[in-house]
């Protein structure tokens, strides 16, 4: 017998962790605008505040890799749904704190535990789990989730610290991520074979291997494998430096950079929500690419291009929105995380069924990158007067990411592009899919 379908249950699937990490992105556009709020009503220094946004971004990123293993040893399901709810609770008590150890727990762990179990290692999961043909098309949509929930969010929270004050804008978050939990419980299934299905574009049902071990011990186990390779070590080193160029470097300064010469800063942070709104069609657009090219071209090609970028920054910025500045904003948010879907192409290549939390560890790099680039750029700052060493730096060292990158070899047997497979007669029944 045989039955057609008009979509494959992965595209649900896919839906839902995209909105699951639009929910989980609402925190991420909260500390930009909540952190002055919260010092005028408490008193406590910047610098502590601050501290509970370090904590998130650490954990943000070293949560990751264990996620991934807790995903395959309890169930993406489970994971995500006690992900959603610490944000929730996390943003939501806030409301309640009287000291600033209450926000580096809530901000910082409650938070930083949440969203890092819904960071890139989830994206990787879902689309090794669900996607044989458009993994890369698959990856880039959900990559830009988190762009897309920053660029909805960031907006109504400013409106709402403004209108009703900073408590009103930490529920709303909760509530987001609180909405999310039960469309995550109903539709976000596991694995295809636990519908006696393929993945889009398999040819035949695969049942998902039992989990080795405990996950802190799988994770744990899968770096020291990694570790012993080369890939393993090109990847991370590019990644490390693609988060110190994003995240760290112009994520934290370009603002200040720019207001040192003379632009506003309410002109200097439109820029920047800008980068993140091309930061959308960029990845979308590379996970395309990674469908249909070489990711370890694109992968130098996209660090080299960004390096040129940085090199020629410091004589763009001006008192105002220059049209050679336009161009640069424009360039550097399609290229910002377009480097996600080929180093995840890559991660499966050579890491097969470990990719996952190998990639894990990969955003672990990318996140330390980041820490390592927002001090070292405040550093040059206060010491030089100026930003324009830390752009040039930053610039040198993208062009070598694309060496790095450029060193990786095609692993033996790995197919030469991402080519759809035609889904074949499965067991008692054929299936056949069009989407």
């Amino acid at each position: 017998m045989t039955r057609s379908r008009r979509l494959h249950p992965a595209w649900t699937v896919a839906a839902v962790a995209f909105v699951a990490l639009v929910g989980a992105a609402g925190f991420r556009a909260a500390p930009s605008v909540l952190l002055h709020p919260l010092h005028a009503e408490f008193r406590w220094p910047l610098a502590t505040i601050s501290a509970a946004v370090s904590v998130n971004l650490l954990l943000y990123g070293l949560t990751a890799p264990f996620a991934a293993a807790l995903m395959d040893r309890f169930g993406i399901r489970r994971v995500v749904t006690t992900a959603l709810l610490l944000v929730a609770a996390g943003s939501g008590l806030t409301v309640f704190m009287t000291a600033s150890w209450q926000l580096i727990l809530c901000w910082g762990v409650l938070v930083g535990l949440g969203t890092g179990s819904m960071a890139l290692a989830f994206v990787a999961t879902v689309t090794g789990r669900w996607f044989v043909h458009r993994r890369g098309l698959v990856t880039g949509v959900l990559t830009a989730g988190g762009a897309t929930g920053q660029l909805v969010f960031l907006p109504l929270v400013a409106l709402l610290v403004g209108e009703y004050g900073w408590r009103s804008a930490a529920l709303v978050v909760a509530g987001a991520a609180l909405a999310v939990v039960p469309l995550v419980v109903w539709l976000l299934r596991e694995h295809p074979a636990d519908l006696g299905l393929p993945a889009y574009g398999a040819t035949e049902v695969t049942p998902p291997a039992p989990p080795a071990g405990g996950a802190a011990a799988r994770a744990l186990g899968a770096l020291a494998q990694a570790a012993r390779t080369r890939p393993f070590w090109l990847l991370a080193g590019g990644f490390a430096i693609c988060g110190a160029t994003t995240n760290g470097l112009v994520g934290t300064h370009f603002v200040p950079a720019a207001h040192d010469h003379g632009m506003p800063q309410t002109t200097a942070a439109g820029l920047l929500a800008l980068v993140g709104l091309f930061d959308i069609v960029g990845t979308i657009a590379s996970g395309w690419l990674t469908d249909r090219v070489d990711p370890r071209l694109l992968l130098g090609a996209y660090y080299a291009l960004r390096g040129g970028s940085l090199l020629v920054l410091p004589g763009l910025f001006a008192a105002t929105a220059e049209p050679s500045m336009l161009v640069f904003i424009v360039f550097y948010g399609l290229d910002w995380v377009a480097t996600v879907p080929p180093t995840v192409a890559l991660c499966r290549e050579y890491f097969g069924a470990s990719a996952a939390v190998v990639f894990g560890w990969v955003f672990a790099a990318h996140q330390v990158g980041a820490a390592l680039a927002a001090t070292g750029a405040g550093l040059v700052r206060d010491q030089l007067g100026d930003y324009a060493l830390a752009w040039f730096a930053a610039g040198a060292l993208s062009i070598g990411a694309a060496g790095l990158s450029l060193l990786l070899r095609r692993r033996p047997g790995a197919p030469v592009a991402p080519l759809a497979v035609p889904v074949a007669a499965t067991g008692r029944r054929a299936w056949s899919y069009r989407g």
